[in-house]
């Protein structure tokens, strides 16, 4: 499926065309995969809409990609043919910039996403860096690993940054696809953590409630306790406004996100600060993802067994999959099925 140019999706419904591009040919540090499933992501709303625009088009969106290795660069090592990988928004970064020397390749000047800066998942075939490719444990499916390589990666990216303990109360605002994967993080790795959970869906908020949420309410509603962190995963600024006065002195809200939407900048005039910034409250962006995040989440799914909730469409119905997302028709994680 290609994008050929920008549009609002809700005028232009159908962005994507499907096409019957070339195979690619992977450079000497590249691995050809022949793809199996590749989730489905706000962020591509965000390119498709112009909010972070590709740099080229037309382009092949996804970054939620699993496949199977079929062709190996001169210069790879670490892969092998047959090997089923995956690939998230990380594609590459310079590698030698102090961002990337210390881990954090994701704050390169230079970094490039997966399907904006390059072709992505949502093909038949798709050549990466082959460190950008990372094994997929065995007891997940195709389509219940594709989520965990960005919803996973980032959410566990966010939990790291929320820089919560055991016993510390914790916030979600939005409970879509990363947002379910973070609970059920905490869930197991910090069991005696309450969660509570901002939603303006009801079945968003019924289904936190399922997955062992302590509490669900509306966006705006105020929390029972004050909370030590609260992690924004939605595409709005008013979640980010209402959320502050429900973080307890001290309080962190990390914003996960690669861009917010416009349509309700003006909530951000609302902000004032004895009620939302006072007693050293933070605000902490998540940029990106990086490679050591979706290493790191896959190792952690595998401890944990994971399993996301997933809605399945085939690679020709991609169109509505976004649809659905943009409406907010979400639970779970949306897949597109490709072989």
């Amino acid at each position: 499926m290609v994008l050929s140019r920008l549009c609002d999706i809700r005028e232009n419904p159908n962005p994507l065309s499907l096409k019957n591009p070339a195979v690619p040919e992977p450079g000497p540090d590249e691995v050809l995969l022949g793809v199996l499933a590749c989730g489905v992501c706000h962020t591509e709303l965000d390119e498709i809409e112009g909010r972070t625009p590709p740099p080229f088009l037309p382009v092949i969106p996804g970054h939620e990609v699993v496949g199977r290795i079929v062709e190996v660069g001169d210069d790879v090592r670490i892969r092998q043919v047959g090997e089923r990988v995956g690939v998230g928004w990380f594609f590459s970064s310079c590698g030698s910039c102090r961002y990337c020397l210390a881990g954090n390749e994701n704050l390169c000047s230079e970094f490039k996403a997966t399907g904006r800066d390059a072709d992505g998942g949502y093909a038949e075939f798709i050549a990466v860096p082959g460190d950008s490719a990372f094994p997929i444990p065995d007891y997940l499916s195709d389509i219940s690993a594709a989520p965990l390589l960005c919803a996973g990666a980032i959410g566990y990216r966010s939990l790291r940054l929320s820089g919560i303990k055991n016993g510390d109360s914790l916030g979600l605002t939005g409970f879509g696809g990363s947002a379910h994967l973070v609970l059920k993080m905490v869930k197991f790795r910090y069991p005696d953590t309450e969660v509570f959970v901002f939603a303006r869906n009801p079945d968003e908020r019924e289904f936190a409630m399922e997955l062992g949420a302590s509490w669900a309410g509306d966006t705006a509603s105020e929390s029972p306790v004050r909370l030590r962190s609260i992690i924004d995963t939605t595409p709005a600024w008013k979640p980010v406004v209402e959320a502050l006065p429900n973080l307890a002195p001290e309080g962190r809200l990390v914003i996960n996100a690669i861009r917010k939407e416009d349509n309700d900048r003006d909530y951000l005039l609302r902000i004032n600060y004895p009620e939302h910034l006072w007693m050293e409250k933070e605000i902490k962006s998540v940029a990106n993802v990086s490679r050591i995040d979706i290493a790191g989440f896959l190792e952690l799914a595998d401890e944990m067994r994971i399993q996301p909730e997933i809605e399945e469409y085939p690679l020709e119905d991609a169109n509505r999959a976004l649809s659905d997302l943009r409406e907010g028709n979400v639970r779970g994680a949306k897949v597109l099925r490709i072989k």
